[in-house]
C-alpha cells in the first residue's frame, strides 16, 4: 500500500457543510456540543460573504481529515496584525500522522507571508495532549493573562447600558 498524501487547501463556499461537521466533531471532543449554534447559513455569511474568518482544510488522499479556522487580530504594541487560531482539529482516527502539526505550520507560514506579528490561540486547561503538542513546538502559555468574555444576554445588556 502506498504512502498517504496529505494536502492543505483553503476552504471554499462548497465546504460549508464540511466545516460545520468538523466544528461539531471538535465540540463533541471538547464536551461542548450543546453549545454549537452555528448553522451552514451562519458560516456561509460570516466566512465567505463577510470574510471575517478563513479556513484551511487538511486532506489525506482527498479525504477531509481536519481543519484550522483563523482570523486576523491586531496588536497595538506591535503596530500590525496578527493571526488568531480559533480552532485546530484533526479527526481522531487520523491523529499521530503529524497532520495537526502540518496545519499549524501552514498557518505559521501564512502568518509570516502576510507579515503578521504573531500567531495566538487558546487551549482548554484539561486538554493535556494538546498542551504537550503546543509546548513541543516551542509555544508558550501566557500565564499573566486571563481571557474575559461578554456574550449572549450579558453582551446585549451591556451594549444597551448607560456609561
Amino acid at each position: 500500500m502506498g504512502e498517504n498524501k496529505f494536502e492543505i487547501r483553503f476552504a471554499n463556499e462548497a465546504d460549508v457543510p464540511l466545516i460545520l461537521a468538523l466544528i461539531r466533531e471538535l465540540a463533541d471532543y471538547e464536551h461542548m456540543l450543546d453549545e454549537v449554534v452555528a448553522t451552514e447559513e451562519i458560516l456561509r455569511e460570516w466566512i465567505f460573504e463577510k470574510k471575517k474568518a478563513e479556513v484551511l482544510i487538511g486532506e489525506e488522499n482527498g479525504t477531509p481529515v481536519g481543519f484550522a479556522l483563523f482570523f486576523h487580530n491586531f496588536s497595538t504594541f506591535l503596530g500590525r496584525a496578527g493571526i488568531y487560531l480559533e480552532d485546530l482539529f484533526v479527526r481522531p482516527e487520523y491523529r499521530g500522522r503529524k497532520y495537526g502539526k502540518s496545519l499549524l505550520k501552514r498557518l505559521a507560514e501564512i502568518t509570516v507571508e502576510r507579515k503578521c506579528g504573531r500567531l495566538d490561540w487558546c487551549c482548554l486547561d484539561w486538554n493535556e495532549p494538546s498542551i504537550a503538542f503546543y509546548r513541543s513546538l516551542g509555544a508558550i502559555p501566557l500565564e499573566d493573562w486571563t481571557i474575559y468574555r461578554l456574550s449572549g444576554e450579558t453582551l446585549e445588556q451591556f451594549s444597551k447600558s448607560d456609561c
